[in-house]
């Protein structure tokens, strides 16, 4: 029953969401029906649409996955932004340092090297939690930006495309990476590319590594309780580490995705970090808390948001709306599921609690004394 209620919770949630957005669509003079069904179809409406859905879905996927082992540990990651951009970074400069590569061996180093940035990026916070006592939502915020101002500089000036110098547009973008490094498409004709199966391998890894490796079983009981762990032997600093260079390195290799999964095949941005991010790194957080902060429950839940936004964009197409709308229909639905998160908890706590006193044994009765 626990299990339905929390599946069941934010769906609900997400449903009184669209009711509100019917609202909006029809003050603004819109059709609700011929809205959702606008949505419906710009995300699921055929397999072209299904792969960009899919491809949408990849970065919100791997940080949802990411957050789920920070939470196991209690410690919160709000930098995916940040560690998306560190893991595109990386894997951009490994592609240009190595253009001549095999495919069979630079694919999978850019991809490790995504890893790895983003890693980097994640431990920072958690040494600086571990070890000084510094609160990771603060830590892990100011690295997102850190993380962009480097990706400016970097594209503008070390890794600029030499033509957009001569050119004098110097539009901030690398020239195009190595084709040895592009991740191949899986239906052609389509945007399905490898990215899609390595992301739902990474969130089956990180729900193995929770539950089924004692790294994994560390991580838990840190976050269940850190002077029961320590007392027990377990190292509660370096615990705090991990968790968080798990997740910021899942999300390091969303950027790496990103970067090497996109038709450009080159890292581009705007000078902000939703240019190059799409704000998955803020998205993943909401696909984690409607997945229940499950790995797996994650994969359904990334897809879902995958396809509101890429729906939302069909929308605006269809029936001219304006753009905001959009990312009002995603504001929306963020604002209900986090607010079913409390109701959800406080659901299962009494269903457990029901559960509980329902297993109890009865009392035995009571012995008759007898005086003599």
């Amino acid at each position: 029953m626990r299990r339905l209620v929390s599946a069941a919770v934010p769906t609900f949630a997400a449903l009184a969401a669209f009711a509100v957005a019917a609202i909006i669509l029809v003050a603004l003079g819109a059709s609700p029906v011929e809205g959702f069904r606008a949505i419906f179809s710009g995300a699921f409406g055929n397999v072209d649409r299904l792969s960009v859905t899919a491809s949408r879905s990849v970065p919100l996927l791997l940080v949802g996955a990411g957050i789920a082992i920070s939470f196991r540990a209690s410690v919160i990651n709000i930098g995916g932004e940040g560690q998306i951009i560190a893991g595109a970074l990386l894997a951009t400069v490994t592609a240009l340092a190595f253009p001549d590569l095999p495919r069979p061996i630079l694919l999978p180093m850019v991809l490790i090297a995504g890893l790895v940035g983003g890693g980097i990026l994640g431990a920072i916070p958690g040494a600086l939690k571990a070890y000084a006592s510094v609160n990771e939502i603060l830590s892990t915020i100011m690295l997102n930006i850190v993380a962009v101002q480097i990706m400016n500089y970097l594209l503008r000036s070390p890794l600029i495309d030499p033509l957009e110098i001569q050119r004098g547009t110097r539009i901030p973008q690398t020239k195009q990476l190595s084709h040895n490094a592009v991740l191949p498409t899986l239906i052609g004709g389509t945007r399905l590319n490898l990215g899609v199966p390595v992301a739902i391998v990474a969130a089956i890894g990180a729900y193995l590594l929770l539950w089924r490796t004692p790294l994994g079983f560390r991580l838990r009981a840190v976050g269940h309780s850190p002077e029961a762990a320590r007392t027990a032997g377990i190292p509660v600093e370096r615990s705090v580490v991990e968790a968080l260079a798990l997740s910021g390195s899942l999300a390091g290799l969303a950027g790496a995705i990103l970067v090497f999964g996109s038709e450009g095949q080159r890292m581009a941005t705007d000078g902000s970090a939703a240019g190059f991010t799409g704000s998955a790194g803020y998205n993943g957080i909401v696909v984690a808390l409607f997945g229940g902060l499950h790995p797996l429950w994650t994969i359904p839940s990334a897809f879902l948001f995958g396809g509101l936004i890429t729906g939302s964009n069909h929308l605006q197409r269809v029936l001219q709306v304006p753009s905001a709308l959009a990312v009002t229909l995603s504001g929306i639905v963020v604002v209900f599921v986090v607010s079913s998160t409390n109701l959800r908890e406080r659901i299962s706590d009494l269903l457990r609690a029901r559960s509980d006193l329902d297993d109890s044994p009865p009392e035995s009765p009571k012995s008759e004394v007898v005086a003599t």
